[in-house]
Formats: C-alpha cells, structure tokens, sequence
C-alpha cells in the first residue's frame, strides 16, 4: 500500500509540472531582467571556462581548467526571488549560487548552492554551501519533476534564514537555516570544469526584497 501511494503521488507530481506553462515574471513592479538575451551585460566572469550568449541563451561549456567556472551578477543581493530556466545539454550538474563571495583563491569560496543536475537522484533543487556539504534534499518522490535534457524552471526565494526552491512549479526544498554563515553575496552560474560539459540559461530575473 505505501509503494502504491508513493507511486501515485509521483504521477500526481509528473503531470502537475508537465500541465505548467513555460514562465517568465509578469512585467511586474520590482523584478529586474538580469539577462538581456543579447550580451553579458551585468555579469562578470571567473574562471578559464566559456561563456557566451548563443541563440539568445547564457551557454556555459567547460574547459581544460582544473577549477570551476562562474558567471557572476555585478550586484550583491540578501533578500530576494530569482527566476530561470536552464537545460543541461550534457549529463553533468551545475548550479545556482548565492550569497557568493568568490576569492583570487577559490578554495575559501562562500556561497549558497541551488543544485542544478541533468538526471534523477542528484537533488536537482536541493541546497548545499555554508561550510557544509549537502543541507536540504528534496524528497524522493520529487526527483522525478526533473525533465532531463529539456528546458526547465527554477524559482528560488530566500527571505532571511528561510530558502524555498521550486523546480518547474513545484516546491522542493523549504528550509530555515538556524545560524546561516552567509547572508549577502553575488548571484552566480557554474560550470564544472574538465572539457564536454555544456550548460544552457535563459529568462533569467531577479526581485530584491531588500530594497522594498
């Protein structure tokens, strides 16, 4: 009987996120387009690995480096909603980072990571950062919103200690930091390094809630 309810509330969770339409904000008072499907203005790049704006999509394609890549907004954020779409074109993982600060030396990085991975079971949603590895994994049920080589939605809100993560319309992670390390930062792209892996964003807004 628990294997049946599992698998239902699986199917429930498939077809909730296929009936969703691709979304962008509203033009709405408060969001601001971070990228403007032409050029990298407003974003810095760290790292050897490749970014470009390709078919009006942010592309990330990695390199011989041993380090990983970053695309990095020019603006620091604490509170706010961001919105993307992304499409693993390989079967890697990235991610979305904030309240990043990234050194000349990158092994004393700070961040927060929203997973961003290609295949079932690698928490794609989940958190990990703040001097740990993973903190919040969605449940088990919910890997299965991922659409694997296809476009797909991310909405990530963070308001103060709590973080909620939504994968195409979906809620996969809400979780409330008890003494979070980091709490301002840049908003920033990866891309791991090592040659073949290929990474697609678009439809990219953010909304700071700071500046309310």
């Amino acid at each position: 009987m628990k294997r049946l309810l599992t698998i239902r509330g699986i199917l429930v969770l498939l077809l909730a996120a296929a009936s969703l339409p691709a979304q962008t904000p509203p033009q709405p008072e408060g969001w601001e387009r971070l990228f403007n499907g032409k050029d990298l203005t407003g974003w810095e790049i760290w790292g050897a690995e490749k970014w470009s704006v390709d078919n009006g999509t942010i592309l990330g394609e990695s390199g011989p480096d041993k380090d990983d890549g970053f695309l990095m907004t020019k603006g620091t954020y604490t509170d706010f909603h961001a919105v993307l779409r992304f499409k693993c074109e390989t079967n890697t993982n990235s991610g979305f980072f904030y309240h990043t600060t990234i050194p000349e030396d990158i092994s004393k990085i700070t961040f927060i990571q929203v997973e961003i991975a290609n295949s079932f079971g690698r928490h794609t949603g989940g958190l990990h950062g703040n001097g740990t590895s993973w903190i919040a994994w969605p449940a088990p049920e919910k890997e299965f919103v991922l659409r694997p080589f296809e476009w797909n939605q991310l909405l990530v809100k963070v308001e103060g200690k709590r973080v909620r993560t939504y994968l195409n319309g979906v809620e996969m992670v809400d979780f409330t930091y008890p003494k979070p390390q980091v709490s301002e930062g840049v908003l920033a792209l990866q891309i791991h390094p090592g040659g073949g892996t290929r990474v697609r964003f678009k439809d990219i807004w953010v909304k700071d809630l700071s500046r309310r």
